[in-house]
C-alpha cells in the first residue's frame, strides 16, 4: 500500500510540492474531524444523553464565540472542546454517573478527575492542544474555587469559560431520571445570580442572548418544555 510519505516524495518535484502538501494536511485534518465524530459517536454509545447533549454545546460555544469576537481561528478548537469535553466520563464508573442519590467524598473526588481524564486523551491528538486545555479547566470557577487547577477569572482559557456556561445552562434544564429540568427562566436567573463567582459574567451574557432566541427549539431537544419546574 502507497504510504503518506511516498505520495508527498513523488509529488514533490517543482510546483507540485505545494499542491501535495496542501493535499496531505487536508486528509489529515478531515481524518482529525472524523476521529473527533467517532469519539462523540461513542459517547452517544455509552450515555445517549450526553452524545445530544455535546453536540448540541458544540453549536452554541461556537455562536458564543462569535458574539464576543473571538478569532474565527479559535472556533474548531472551541468546537472539539465542546464536543468532547466529557469524554474523560468514559473513565467513570457507572454507578457513579448514574447515581441518583448524593455523591460520596471518594466518589465525588473520582468524578471530579473526569477534566483530567478528557485532557489526557485531547492532548494526544494532533493540533487538539487548546481544545484538550479547554477540556481540563470547563469545571474552574471565575472566583477561582473550581478544580481541577484553581485558576481565577481571565486566568481560565475563554473556550473553558465558554463551555462551562453552556455546560451548565444545559445540564439545568435537561430531564434526569432522578429529577425534572429547570425552566429557561429559572436556568438562566441561577447562571446570572453566579456570574463572577462560579461563571464569567461577559460569557453569561452573550449566552442569555443566544439561548433566548431559540427556547422551543431548545427545550424539544432537551425532551423538556420551557415551562418545566423541579
Amino acid at each position: 500500500m502507497e504510504t503518506l510519505a511516498s505520495q508527498w516524495l513523488e509529488g514533490s518535484s517543482g510546483g507540485g510540492t505545494l499542491l501535495r502538501v496542501k493535499e496531505l494536511e487536508e486528509q489529515q485534518q478531515a481524518l482529525l474531524k472524523s476521529v473527533i465524530c467517532a469519539f462523540n459517536q461513542l459517547l452517544d454509545l455509552r450515555d445517549l444523553n450526553t452524545g445530544i447533549h455535546s453536540t448540541r454545546l458544540a453549536e452554541w460555544a461556537v455562536r458564543v464565540a462569535r458574539k464576543l469576537g473571538l478569532a474565527e481561528s479559535d472556533f474548531y478548537q472551541l468546537e472539539a472542546a465542546a464536543l468532547l469535553h466529557d469524554i474523560g466520563k468514559i473513565g467513570i464508573p457507572d454507578a457513579i454517573l448514574k447515581k441518583e442519590g448524593k455523591l460520596t467524598d471518594e466518589e465525588r473526588a473520582l468524578m471530579n478527575k473526569h477534566p483530567e481524564y478528557s485532557w489526557s486523551i485531547l492532548r494526544l491528538f494532533p493540533g487538539l492542544d487548546k481544545a484538550s486545555l479547554y477540556a481540563l479547566h470547563h469545571h474552574e470557577s471565575y472566583d477561582g474555587r473550581g478544580y481541577p487547577g484553581g485558576l481565577k477569572g481571565g486566568e481560565i482559557p475563554i473556550g473553558s469559560r465558554i463551555v462551562a456556561v453552556i455546560d451548565a445552562y444545559d445540564a439545568m434544564i435537561s430531564n434526569r431520571c432522578y429529577r425534572k429540568g429547570l425552566s429557561h427562566e429559572d436556568a438562566v436567573s441561577r447562571l446570572i445570580a453566579a456570574g463572577g463567582s462560579q461563571f464569567d459574567p461577559v460569557v453569561v451574557q452573550a449566552f442569555v442572548e443566544i439561548a433566548g432566541e431559540e427556547v422551543a427549539e431548545v427545550f424539544a431537544a432537551t425532551g423538556s418544555s420551557p415551562s418545566a419546574v423541579i
